[in-house]
């Protein structure tokens, strides 16, 4: 941030610089290439390449920028999809678990459930037995009392 802010600032005394002295900068002057020699405005050449290096300068930093932004962005993704995939572990765990659980719960129910069904069926037996006692003659005066 603080150096977009000073290249910006940079760059606006440049323009500034080139505004005011706009006539020395567009005088044209004789320029040797080595090999020939051309007339051209000096001062226009040289901030045309100062802003060109700018440019190029500020571009490979905004590059190097997205460089870093897009590693920070795939650090990211991976530190969430390891946080997901704990989760989705730990759901299926807690899953596994509640499973467990009511199956052993579900055990203990048909447990209760056959003891009282042999229960009853003993009662039963047993009030069977004692009414085929009264109906084969055996003593009526016997009072009634159920199987325990």
């Amino acid at each position: 941030m603080a150096r977009t802010i000073s290249l910006l600032v940079i760059a606006w005394l440049i323009v500034l610089l080139a505004a005011l002295n706009w006539t020395t900068l567009a005088t044209p002057t004789l320029i040797s290439l080595g090999i020939t020699s051309v007339t051209a405005p000096l001062g226009l050449i040289m901030l045309g390449l100062t802003v060109l290096l700018e440019t190029r300068r500020h571009n490979k930093e905004m590059q190097l920028q997205r460089d870093l932004a897009d590693k920070a962005e795939a650090s990211r993704l991976v530190e969430l999809r390891t946080s997901l995939d704990a989760q989705l572990q730990q759901h299926a765990l807690d899953a596994r678990t509640g499973r467990e659980g009511v199956m052993t719960r579900i055990d203990r129910l048909e447990q209760s459930l056959a003891q009282r069904l042999e229960q009853s069926e003993n009662s039963t037996a047993a009030y069977l037995a004692e009414l085929e006692d009264r109906l084969a003659g055996g003593s009526a005066e016997r009072p009634y009392r159920p199987a325990p």
